[in-house]
């Protein structure tokens, strides 16, 4: 994947983002490719929906899961603005999803490369291939000024 593609989609996933912050949740945003179609997107939406599971990942693969009749989507490109959680990377791994694409690192609680490598352990039966950096300081920016204006 050239870097003017992964910017392209990171940017549609940064619009998840407004909407979840457009809700007051955490401004983060996913969209789920398979064959460059949009088959999922989703933003943070555990407050409005009082679901502990409704982080942009999971919405977003539950979208995706549905359009295509399938909980698992082989081939699929996960872009997300924020290194996920060890709860998104399990749902990534039984969704299958081929490729996991992230913004920013996320230090306190990230599992691709920030806190460990989970994606990366040899237990898994399936492998997610995985970038990160694609527009990490747009999001970055993003999340401080939404935390920022919390405190």
């Amino acid at each position: 994947m050239d870097s003017e593609t992964a910017q392209f989609w990171m940017r549609e996933a940064l619009m998840e983002a407004l909407k979840a912050e457009a809700e007051k949740e955490v401004p983060i945003g996913a969209i789920l490719l398979l064959n460059e179609k949009v088959i999922g997107r989703g933003h943070n939406s555990s407050i409005r929906l009082c679901d502990p599971t409704a982080h942009a990942e999971i919405v977003a693969l539950r979208a995706a899961a549905r359009q295509v009749g399938n909980y698992r989507l082989p081939e699929a490109t996960l872009y997300v603005t924020l290194e996920p959680c060890t709860m998104c990377a399990g749902a990534m791994v039984h969704a299958r999803i081929a490729q996991l694409v992230f913004a920013a690192t996320e230090p306190r609680a990230g599992v691709a490369c920030s806190r460990c490598r989970l994606l990366d352990e040899p237990w898994y039966n399936h492998r997610v291939s995985w970038q990160g950096g694609v527009l990490a300081e747009a999001s970055g920016e993003k999340l401080q000024a939404f935390f920022r204006s919390r405190r």
